[in-house]
């Protein structure tokens, strides 16, 4: 509406019939302004409805996440506790001499792998393999290693400070379900036992199996037992110059003439295990009140983690998991059995491409096909999931996850990309399925939007990005103290 010459409101449409010279274009031109302005603030009206209507959501949706991580106890600070709990600072020194030794194939008897040849920082400090290639490798790390096959995939040593068990089965375990309390004791398999005990954290006493692990690094030359093989690989470190330099600049009884100990080289293995702890991702950030940290997908995704998909029924992050995404448990989750044709393991049934997982520890026949929950931060970094790594794409694995029985059934392994030497045949499935965990008996239904978010989750808002591949390279030495070769990482 306007007002006319006299003073009388008219609908401001009727202007266009006023035909006043040079006064007909001025109103029109003003009721143009005022039809223009109308609408810039209605516009302006819906624009703040939209943007309050969208921050009340994004509000909501922060509140509801932030509820849930509460109420798991997820803390986002679990790194920070790391030398609390160690009672004292990392030893730098110490830790640096650890790298040296963990990429050195003088500790494995075989003379050609080391313990970064399938804890690669290439790949996290994971496998580059869907199962573990140890000895008689051809000296590359990575997709193109080859050489006879182990057993199973090679876990991550990232943020293993937090794990109060370790490997598939759960063989070395702190039983105060603590790895940083040893007052309980720690338990290892015949012949160690519990005779490790008297270690200060679960790493240490780890440290003391792998180089007598025959498939590993040992070989099947050498003669003697677990004490044998560590005795002498103590005696091959010891004849080295520069190794009894570095050892004596940390322990002064080397220094002033003392042998190296195996006891002195665990402690440097595990202090490098210590500085790879990477347990800061968006998900920490969020949880510490970083609201940004986490986009809305991630966020959705987190909810139909810890809701929906029920995906923290296993991938615990209260209590004994250390905000590691794992319960540190047994289950029989279904994964489909695949075997080399060529390795240094003798598998399970009357097949032998079966893995029969705890009851190779335990002798109960109850325990066949269960293996311990996978922690999975950093987990876009594998390149393959489960115990033996028969899915090659997270998207694969989490569809396995949601309705295990139907894809179990139609698994093919040349499909879910495993190498050629893995495909076949595969080992039955239905007794497997026959002792699958209540937990994944009823299939999940996701929407195709709910699949994407909860995969962004899983990819990116439990990424620590400081373990990303191009970072961690650069703790590959490119020597080491006994001059040996490094190995090729590709």
């Amino acid at each position: 509406m306007i007002e006319n010459s006299e003073g009388t409101i008219i609908p401001a449409r009727s202007i266009v019939v006023t035909f006043r010279p040079g006064r007909t274009v001025m109103r029109f031109a003003r009721c143009k302004m005022l039809i223009v302005l109308t609408l810039f603030v209605i516009a302006a009206v819906v624009c703040l409805t939209s943007k309050g209507s969208a921050k009340n959501d994004d509000d909501d949706l922060d509140k509801r996440l932030s509820q849930v991580l509460r109420a798991q106890g997820f803390t986002g600070r679990i790194e920070s506790t790391l030398e609390r709990r160690l009672g004292r600072k990392i030893d730098k020194r110490l830790a640096d001499l650890g790298r040296n030794l963990f990429h050195d194939t003088i500790v494995g008897l075989n003379n050609d792998n080391s313990c970064s040849g399938c804890h690669a920082a290439t790949a996290g400090f994971g496998d580059t393999q869907s199962i573990a290639i140890g000895i008689n490798n051809n000296f590359i790390v990575g997709p193109d290693r080859s050489g006879p096959r182990n057993q199973r995939r090679t876990p991550m040593a990232a943020n293993t400070a937090f794990f109060p068990n370790l490997m598939w089965n759960s063989r070395f375990a702190s039983l105060s379900n603590d790895p940083f309390d040893n007052r309980a004791g720690f338990n290892f398999p015949p012949p160690e036992g519990m005779t490790l005990s008297d270690k200060a954290h679960l790493l240490i006493a780890q440290a003391f199996i792998p180089p007598t692990e025959r498939v590993e690094a040992a070989g099947f030359v050498f003669p003697g037992d677990n004490y044998a093989i560590r005795r002498e690989v103590i005696r091959r470190v010891d004849d080295v110059p520069e190794y009894r330099r570095l050892f004596g600049k940390i322990f002064p009884e080397v220094d002033a003439g003392a042998p190296i100990t195996y006891d002195m080289f665990a402690k440097a293995i595990a202090e490098f295990e210590f500085t790879l702890v990477f347990a800061n991702a968006p998900i920490d950030g969020f949880a510490r009140g970083e609201r940004e940290a986490m986009t809305d997908d991630q966020k959705k995704g987190a909810l139909l983690f810890f809701g929906k998909a029920n995906c923290v029924a296993c991938h615990a992050v209260s209590g004994q998991s250390n905000e590691m995404f794992s319960d540190f448990k047994e289950h029989v989750i279904g994964v489909p059995q695949i075997a080399p044709i060529f390795g240094n393991v003798i598998f399970d049934g009357p097949a032998v491409n079966e893995d029969f997982g705890l009851e190779q520890i335990t002798g109960n026949a109850n325990d066949r096909y269960m293996f311990r929950t996978s922690p999975i931060r950093n987990v876009s970094l594998q390149p393959a999931f489960f115990h033996n790594g028969a899915f090659t794409t997270l998207e694969d694995a989490v569809h396995f996850h949601l309705n295990v029985a139907t894809r179990a059934r139609d698994y093919d392994p040349a499909r879910a990309g495993v190498k050629p030497d893995l495909q076949g045949p595969i080992g039955p499935i239905e007794p497997v399925l026959k002792r699958l965990d209540p937990l994944m008996q009823t299939p999940v239904i996701l929407t195709h939007e709910e699949f994407r978010q909860l995969i962004d989750f899983l990819r990116k808002g439990l990424l620590d990005d400081r373990a990303k591949p191009e970072r961690l390279r650069k703790l590959i030495p490119t020597h080491v103290p006994s001059g040996r070769a490094i190995q090729n990482f590709q």
